[in-house]
């Protein structure tokens, strides 16, 4: 009895202790996981929705590719926007208009007020996504940067896991498919009150803002010396990462279920590699973000890559439905790896001042990734339904290369990790 005691005091105090240092920013980890949670819980039923109304296959099509779309031109204007403006303010904005935006379609139905509709739902994502990930790097000194990442890839990834399945029971439950774009409507709401009331603004320096001499003194002290300028091979490094990451995704999205059908595989075995896929960066990316705050990122950055892109060239070596959903967790342990690891390698081949446009291009970048994956997987898949996935070990291990080549030893020097010497491990002051 008395050792079950000692354990719950001791449960509780790490709870506490855990709490302490992330409670600041939690409120934007549940905003992120809430717009993936109303884009996930939408997709089971857009399609049936939009064509009750109206829209053919090819438009459907159109009103599919405007999210991506409009958040690959949104991130890097925002992301520019951000680092001349309240983060907070953006945040707020951006997650006030998604939640309109998820709701107008019950009301404006016609096929090309959807396709507006959803290409400012994407803008409105756009506007917060690079603010907030700017935001956790303000909020958390360099020690700690890699766990914010990791934590923030898996608020992402548990919305758009729990997304569908909420969709598919509230529609289920109310026998009303159109109260998903509710759901989606009112989370988003929720989640912009909750950043108004918990989340505060914190100060960061302004684009074209000269430091002084001491705040370069400091910056060397907690490790933040970073690049002059954003257009640096530091960062185009972080880019290549980033495309060679996302154009995984973009294959899969267009190509896994009719591959997995061919097969013999039923939509419970599809959904099936899906959850074991998700499963590893929920779980594992905030241990993998803390993992290199202490040891460095330079190894989980390559191998993560390294993984996601051997994946695609084993995926159609064993044709067989077991082995399909065994390598989604190998793959998906990779993606847990790499992605903070390339999160925090932008921020810190940022200039100071330059942290959201830096997130908003790399987000723009991924996006372009994804896009022209959709694009050459479909037509690779026409010849064989193998290509697309050697195509995904190509580009992957491309951008390995390229990226190594190019940031060269001072990609090794930016991910080793940094300790605070002489300034305080806590988040900075809160302005008003």
């Amino acid at each position: 009895m008395a050792d079950r005691s000692r354990q719950d005091v001791s449960v509780n105090r790490r709870l506490h202790a855990w709490l302490a240092q992330w409670g600041p920013v939690l409120p934007l980890l549940i905003a992120e996981s809430t717009i993936w949670l109303g884009f996930g819980a939408l997709l089971p039923i857009l399609p049936l929705y939009f064509q009750s109304h109206g829209v053919d296959l090819p438009t459907l099509g159109v009103v599919v590719a405007a999210w991506p779309a409009a958040r690959l031109v949104g991130e890097p204007v925002f992301g520019w926007l951000a680092d001349r403006a309240p983060r907070r303010t953006m945040m707020i904005v951006g997650l006030g208009l998604a939640s309109v935006f998820a709701v107008l379609p019950l009301f404006i139905v016609s096929p090309a007020a959807i396709i507006v509709l959803r290409a400012l739902s994407g803008l409105a994502a756009a506007m917060y996504d690079p603010a907030a990930r700017a935001y956790l790097v303000d909020a958390n000194p360099p020690e700690r940067q890699g766990e914010a990442f990791g934590l923030y890839g898996a608020a992402q990834t548990g919305g758009f896991m729990l997304g569908p399945a909420i969709g598919g029971v509230a529609a289920a439950v109310t026998g009303h498919p159109e109260v998903v774009f509710w759901v989606a409507g009112i989370t988003l709401l929720l989640s912009a009150v909750l950043v108004v009331l918990r989340v505060p603004e914190v100060a960061h320096v302004q684009a074209g803002h000269a430091p002084t001499p001491e705040e370069l003194d400091v910056a060397e002290a907690r490790g933040w010396a970073r690049p002059s300028r954003l257009l640096n091979l530091l960062f185009v490094a972080a880019v290549c990462f980033s495309v060679g990451m996302f154009y995984a995704g973009g294959t899969y999205e267009v190509v896994w279920s009719v591959y997995m059908t061919s097969l013999g595989a039923s939509v419970g075995a599809i959904g099936l590699t899906f959850f074991t896929f998700g499963l590893p960066p929920l779980l594992l990316s905030p241990f993998m973000g803390r993992y290199i705050d202490r040891e460095g990122g330079f190894a989980a950055l390559v191998a993560g890559m390294f993984i996601v892109a051997a994946c695609g060239f084993l995926y159609p070596a064993v044709p067989q439905v077991w082995w399909m959903a065994a390598l989604g967790l190998v793959e998906g342990t990779g993606f847990a790896m790499a992605s903070p690891a390339v999160f925090l390698l932008a921020a810190r081949a940022a200039p100071p001042g330059r942290t959201s446009t830096a997130q908003g291009l790399l987000g723009g970048a991924g996006t372009v990734g994804t896009i022209v994956a959709s694009l050459s997987a479909g037509a690779l898949a026409a010849a064989n339904l193998r290509y697309p996935f050697y195509a995904v070990g190509i580009a992957g291990m491309g951008a390995i290369v390229l990226g190594l080549a190019l940031g060269r030893r001072r990609l090794y020097d930016a991910m080793q990790p940094r300790r605070a010497a002489g300034a305080p491990a806590g988040a900075p002051e809160a302005v008003a």
